[in-house]
Formats: C-alpha cells, structure tokens, sequence
C-alpha cells in the first residue's frame, strides 16, 4: 500500500505538522478541522502552530496537494486517515467524544485496502473496542480482512528545534500484522526511525507511561522543592550536583505547575482505566496529580510572602508576570498553570500585567493587560513574577531593573531574585 491521498482529522499542534510533513514526503493531504477560523487561517496560509512556521506552511499549499477542509466530503477516496483529535477530562473522566464523532464520520468513505491510525491520546484498549466497532458498523467492512486499523501515539513537544516530528522515534501498532506493515510503512515515509510494537494496547500505554514518568518525577522535584526551601537549602544546586552522576538519576527541575494536553491529562487516563477495569487506586499518579495541580497557589503564597517581607500588600500592588504558555518558545495556553497563577492575583486584588509574547491576544485571560518587557514597565512593578522563561526575553534587564523578583524558573540572579 503506498499511501497516495491522506487525510489528517484534527489540525492542531498534532495534527497539523503530520499533515504538513506528508505533504513534503509527497503525498496529497486533506487536513480536516471543524473549526472554520482554522481553515480559513490554513488556507491563506496563516499558522497558528508555531512548530509551522508561515513560509513552511505556505510551500505546502503551493504543491497543491494540501486542502484545509471542514467538509468531511473531501476524504473520499483516502489511503490513510490519521485521527489527531483532542481527548480531554471531563470530571476526571476521559471524554473519548472527539474521537467518536470522528470515527462515526469517516466510517462511510472506508475503501477495502485502507488504513485508519489513531493518534489521540486514550486509555488501552480504546482502538479496539471504541473504534473498530464504530469504523466497521459505519462501513459494513471488517478488519482485520477488508481494511487495516492501528494505532501511533503522538510524540510532539511543541517549541523543540531539536526533537520534532521527523527524527522522534514513531511507536507504532496494528490490530493484525498486515495493518501493522501497512502503518508503519506510512510512518516510515514521515519520520526517520518506526518502532513496531505488537498490540495497539501496547502502543496506548506507551504514551501513558512516557507521561506518567514525568509526571511522577516533576512532581517529586516539586515537592522537594518546597521541602527545600522551608529547610534553608537551595533545591536547584542540589539538582545541579546530582545532575553530575553518570548513571542512576535524571535531572527534573521544579517549576509552578505543568501544563498542555499531556501532563495533566495523560496520567489520569491511566488512573480511571486502573480504577475502572481492576478497581484499584494508581496512587503514584493521583499523589503526583495533587501536587503539581497545588504548585499554582503555592506560587502566588510565596509572591505575597515575598511582598509582605519587602512592605506590600498583594492587593493593588502592580505584578509584571512573565509568561501565559505551559511551556517556553510556545503560545500554548491549554490548562497552562500560568493563566490559574494570573487569575488567582487578580482575585487576590493585585493589577497583573502579563509579557508574552508567543500567545494571540485574543486568548489572554479576562483582568490582565498585555505589555511589553521594558525598563520602565519593570521599574513600574512592585514585583516580577517569572512563570515562562520564554529563551527571546531579556533577562538581564527584569535582574536590572526590578526591586523584586520571585522566579520559578531560574533564569534570574541577584540579591533582588528569590527561587522557587
């Protein structure tokens, strides 16, 4: 099977760059998004991803072989369908929804010889028993036999210049060894190295497990540092030093939280499929998950002790915030811990005044106000606070100019800097 018309469900921070890569191996590709402001950005060639960037964006529309599309229609006649929808939490339960409402859609246009990938993040045993039936009971074909299923968690990490799509090792699987062979020989025009595992379950938990390790460590880093500094030690030099042992350790580092579709989410899938189907507790994740969701108000507890040691009140003190984005060199906003840390000062009465300069304005949160990093913006401030250390932001000047700084990140020196 050579995989000469795609179709890519889902056209975010996921699903665009596969698109926009199979474009550049030489396919034609169809990236379906149900959101029209999307598609309409896509189609004159404004990214909203910044892992793509507008020229690269642009060169694919060029081949004529990328149409944005919210019309299902236009996946008539596919090789392969990737779906990359979201797969969020509902009340701490996975809203498999998305996924769902894809596979009902593309059900109809299956031909025999096709092959259909799940990508979104899910619990094991998603593709098999939520999916396939969906596909096969919209169809009226079966697979294995007449069309191939598989599945292929998604590895991007939004804002590396150095892992990204093509040359992160891609985890494949196949509900039989022909679906397998077929996905992985389509990944393999994609990426530079396939790794074959031999259930779709195993692919599953793979991603599980990759973000549960970090998961469980940042939030052990976490809680060390609180530990840490309520001993008078400094956590991240201790970091540095164990960082220093050739084998046995790696070096996580505190910070006010995590963010993004996958450390947040990924964890609990694992949980509820725990508690579900074994009627167990995964208490490994659910400690790790309270502590990271606290590192937000332990944040904002230590910015007002910060202040009240130096005079001020937090309640109309005028706060510069470094960053809204989960993550550095990113305008990634979702469940960032940055916009709960903006929002619990403005309830607190300060006047947040927020530099980020990835992040589209029209999704800065409600009671904060876009600025600049300047001097005299800086010098203004009763406080710096810095939750993203975006690498394009002038640190030198929030050391110089700042009579206060409490830094979650350590970017910061100086006798005016406290760290997290």
């Amino acid at each position: 099977m050579r995989a000469d018309k795609v179709v890519v469900i889902g056209q975010g921070y996921v699903g665009l760059p596969l698109a926009i890569r199979a474009v550049e191996a030489g396919m034609t590709v169809v990236g379906i998004d149900l959101d029209p402001v999307r598609v309409k950005r896509l189609s004159v060639g404004d990214s909203y991803v910044e892992d793509i960037a507008a020229e690269r964006l642009g060169r694919a529309l060029g081949t004529r072989r990328f149409q944005p599309s919210t019309d299902y229609a236009d996946a008539a006649g596919f090789d392969v369908c990737v779906i990359s929808v979201p797969t969020p939490l509902r009340d701490g339960t996975p809203d498999l929804s998305y996924v769902q409402r894809a596979g009902e859609a593309i059900a109809p246009l299956i031909r025999p010889g096709c092959t259909v990938i799940l990508e979104s993040t899910t619990y094991p045993g998603t593709t098999e028993e939520l999916l396939r039936p969906l596909l096969e009971a919209g169809s009226g074909l079966q697979t294995p036999g007449d069309f191939h299923l598989g599945y292929s968690p998604e590895r991007i990490d939004p804002g590396n210049s150095t892992w990204r799509l093509e040359n992160t090792p891609k985890v494949v699987a196949g509900t039989d060894a022909d679906a397998l062979a077929n996905v992985q020989r389509f990944y393999d025009r994609i990426v530079e190295t396939t790794v074959p595992v031999g259930s779709t379950r195993v692919a599953e938990l793979t991603k599980l497990l990759e973000n549960t390790f970090r998961q469980v460590n940042i939030a052990l880093i976490n809680e060390m540092a609180l530990f840490a500094h309520g001993l008078g030690v400094d956590v991240w030099e201790a970091i540095d030093a164990a960082a220093t042992k050739p084998f046995g350790y790696l070096p996580f580092r505190p910070g006010p939280g995590v963010g993004g579709h996958c450390l947040p989410i990924d964890p609990c899938y694992l949980s509820w499929q725990v508690k579900r189907t074994l009627g167990r507790q995964f208490r490994f994740v659910d400690l790790a998950s309270d502590i990271n969701h606290a590192m937000p108000e332990h944040v904002v507890q230590r910015l007002v002790l910060g202040l009240n040691h130096r005079g001020r009140s937090i309640r109309g003190s005028r706060l510069i915030q470094v960053g809204l984005a989960y993550k550095k060199n990113t305008g990634d906003l979702r469940d960032s811990p940055a916009v709960e840390v903006a929002q619990r000062l403005c309830r607190l009465g300060a006047q947040v005044r927020v530099v980020e300069p990835y992040a589209d304005a029209q999704h800065i949160p409600a009671g904060v106000s876009l600025v600049d990093l300047t001097e005299p913006e800086v010098r203004a401030a009763d406080g710096v606070l810095v939750v993203t250390d975006h690498d394009e932001l002038d640190y030198h000047l929030i050391e110089r100019a700042s009579t206060y700084v409490f830094d979650t990140r350590r970017r910061c020196t100086g006798d005016n800097v406290e760290l997290l």
